[in-house]
């Protein structure tokens, strides 16, 4: 018997908070950190981070719940010296938490990547694993 995957809806509110971050001018690293309502079955905002690192980032998040939706806006440096900002999105889905929980971020990741127009998608299992040299690593892919 399977259960039927749950997508929920994105906040309208948090759709125009994406927007203008995607066109934000500041050059420090930021953060939007989201969260499942699950009595609305909306994909809401729960916390925004300005000048955060990723190592710094990694200690906000929860380590065994599946809350974490997080659209991070990153300071990039280039080895042959350009600089450029890529939004990345995260997608927290630590070992450990309930299935009925993991199924319902799972199914809404791809309706909130969709909807913030997101390309650079990644997940991690492990808190731990966020840090500088791993985003890196995972941006060079793109770059």
């Amino acid at each position: 018997m399977s259960e039927s995957l749950v997508v929920c809806d994105v906040a309208e509110d948090l759709v125009e908070k994406l927007r203008k971050f995607r066109f934000r001018k500041e050059t420090h690293n930021a953060a939007i950190i989201m969260k499942i309502d699950k009595d609305e079955r909306l994909v809401v905002l729960d916390e925004e981070l300005e000048g955060v690192s990723p190592d710094e980032l990694k200690d906000e998040l929860p380590e065994r719940q599946p809350r974490t939706f997080i659209v991070y806006s990153y300071k990039y440096q280039h080895d042959d010296g350009r600089v450029s900002y890529p939004l990345c999105f995260i997608f927290s889905s630590p070992v450990g938490c309930k299935p009925e929980q993991q199924m319902m971020y799972a199914g809404s990741k791809n309706k909130l990547v969709q909807t913030a127009e997101l390309t650079k998608v990644f997940e991690i299992r492990n808190t731990e694993d966020l840090t500088e040299e791993w985003l890196r690593e995972k941006l060079g892919f793109f770059h």
